[in-house]
């Protein structure tokens, strides 16, 4: 495989999905300006009050689902990199949407849970969940009551497949990081592993510089529905 074909790692976060009509989290008017985190994202959360919780996921589940959100053109123009670049092309993303999917992406890894899961606390069962979430709902695999929450991950839990992002941060070409705040680790540190392999290129493609703007040798500002199709004719040309 030649330089140029070394594989591709790229990092997303809510602002590639905020055009698609998804609330980003962060930002002013964000989701964490409206509701506490210690109410709805932590362990101790859902086992205080877990119907605020499945209240709060449904919610959102309902809007991924029954509305008309779906993918815009930067989700689409990383389906259509992963398909025509001659190595390999992975997205980690933080986002519990099914946008990437919807697109066409295929080497995906939901660093921080999928949205249309639910996960059991007995079974450990992962299944397929589109429709509210009861708080006395049975866990479709093993029966138990109760025990079914949305698999997401919480703040104060640990990302998921981290083994697996660090080698593939180790072994990229090129990382790119899009729509993330830079505020929220470990992917914030991504950037940082990548540079530290000694030999991966390392672009930001956001709305404005985050706050890890300077760890990146190059930096594109727009709208993701601009600035990634652009991008990506750049890598392909």
């Amino acid at each position: 495989m030649s330089e140029n074909e070394k594989s591709i790692v790229i990092l997303t976060g809510a602002g590639i999905s905020q055009e698609s009509g998804l609330d980003t989290f962060r930002d002013e008017g964000g989701i964490w300006s409206q509701v506490r985190i210690e109410d709805v994202a932590t362990p101790d959360a859902f086992r205080r009050d877990p119907e605020r919780v499945q209240a709060f996921y449904n919610a959102r589940r309902s809007q991924l689902v029954r509305s008309n959100v779906t993918p815009n053109s930067a989700h689409r123009a990383l389906a259509s990199l992963e398909q025509k670049y001659p190595g390999d092309v992975y997205i980690v993303t933080q986002n519990i949407d099914n946008l990437h999917e919807a697109a066409g992406s295929r080497n995906l890894i939901h660093m921080h849970g999928e949205l249309l899961k639910g996960r059991c606390l007995d079974c450990a069962d992962i299944v397929e969940w589109s429709s509210d979430m009861g708080v006395g709902e049975a866990c479709p695999s093993c029966a138990s009551k109760n025990k079914l929450r949305p698999h997401v991950v919480w703040f104060g839990e640990m990302p998921l497949y981290m083994d697996e992002i660090c080698r593939l941060l180790d072994e990229c070409g090129l990382f790119i990081s899009i729509g993330t705040s830079g505020n929220v680790y470990p992917a914030a540190g991504f950037v940082q592993h990548a540079r530290n392999s000694g030999n991966s290129r390392t672009v930001e493609l956001n709305m404005e510089p985050s706050e890890g703007a300077t760890f990146f040798e190059e930096a594109r500002y727009g709208p993701a529905t601009g600035i990634v199709p652009a991008f990506v004719k750049e890598i392909l040309a």
